[in-house]
């Protein structure tokens, strides 16, 4: 079984899986009964042939995102990936990234060690605050408290699991989870300080790899002083990337698409889209990982999501050819 470090070689490239919904389910638009006789189709389907898919075409890790309220229809991420879970075999899944000072911590802790029973292993949960005030209102969490909400959480997310096998709690979380990596977002002094203190693993976006690299060295001593080995820290950024024949079309249609999902200008994401050829994108994939990320997320700036990220995983796997030895994150 696969424990604490699921994401395989360094190098490795991931990709957020988009968890929208195609189709009306099952039953149609009437309400859920219970029961319906129409085999499940649509969305549930397309999310297990996309995983699948992408898994093959050599995602090492399948992420979803996370919004409870937003403009636009949007899966929720912990029963989304349970679905990837059922469709896939080795890549890991993750939440990127989970917004927990919007949700009770001790569900969460459930959801997740289920979520790690069913996959046998292979979750990384991954979390954050978000940025988007209106989501807090409407889900009444005080937006100016999330740093410090997040924080508490991930403590009583830890202490949920460690009742699992304490046989003097009648009230205890079982079964136990193997180790469940938190991954923290962001790249604020907070945030950095915070994934240098109590994180698996360290996975920002909106950040250049001059930055990144400059940042990461920070984490780098802030780690140091709270007396960890940075080496424990696995080092990771979610990249946007729009395919296409030129960097100004994909760069057009990339941020036009963006601008969509986010309800911002398309200028707002020109600095931050990594556009054009495949190779062009592999190179630019590649200034992360010399800039110390071990494992980049892609989200595709497009709607046929396998359609780029088929030809972007071969362009960087002839840049970075797999390594021929056994997989160190991987245990018996």
């Amino acid at each position: 079984m696969r424990l604490v470090r699921p994401l395989g070689l360094p190098d490795s490239l991931g990709l957020i899986l988009p968890t929208i919904p195609w189709t009306k389910g099952a039953g149609g638009a009437h309400p859920t009964l219970g029961t319906t006789h129409d085999r499940t189709t649509g969305t549930t389907e397309r999310l297990q042939e996309l995983a699948s898919e992408a898994e093959h075409a050599g995602a090492s890790a399948l992420w979803a995102c996370d919004h409870l309220f937003w403009h636009q229809p949007l899966l929720e991420p912990l029963t989304s990936l349970a679905v990837a879970a059922a469709a896939t075999s080795t890549a890991s899944l993750g939440t990127c990234v989970l917004q927990l000072p919007l949700r009770d911590p001790a569900t969460v802790a459930r959801q997740a060690a289920t979520l790690q029973e069913l996959s046998g292993g292979r979750f990384v949960l991954g979390l954050g605050v978000g940025s988007h005030e209106g989501e807090y209102e409407a889900a009444g969490a005080p937006f100016r408290r999330r740093g410090r909400l997040l924080d508490e959480g991930i403590e009583a997310l830890r202490r949920a699991w460690a009742t699992a096998g304490d046989r003097a709690l009648r009230y205890r979380l079982e079964p136990a989870p193997t180790p469940i990596p938190l991954w923290l977002a962001g790249s604020s002094e907070a945030a950095v300080r915070r994934a240098a203190r109590d994180a698996d693993g360290w996975i920002p976006m909106f950040i250049a790899p001059d930055d990144y690299a400059t940042t990461r060295n920070h984490l780098v001593e802030h780690a140091a002083d709270a007396e960890r080995d940075p080496a424990s820290i696995d080092a990771a950024v979610v990249a946007m990337v729009c395919l296409g024949d030129s960097v100004e079309v994909a760069r057009k249609e990339g941020t036009t698409w963006l601008a969509d999902l986010y309800d911002l200008p398309p200028k707002a994401f020109e600095r931050h889209l990594i556009a054009g050829p495949p190779a062009e994108c592999a190179a630019a994939i590649a200034a992360y990982r010399a800039a110390g990320a071990e494992h980049v997320v892609v989200m595709i700036a497009a709607e046929e999501t396998l359609e780029h990220f088929g030809p972007l995983a071969e362009a960087c796997s002839v840049r970075h050819p797999t390594p021929s030895r056994a997989d160190p994150g991987v245990t018996q």
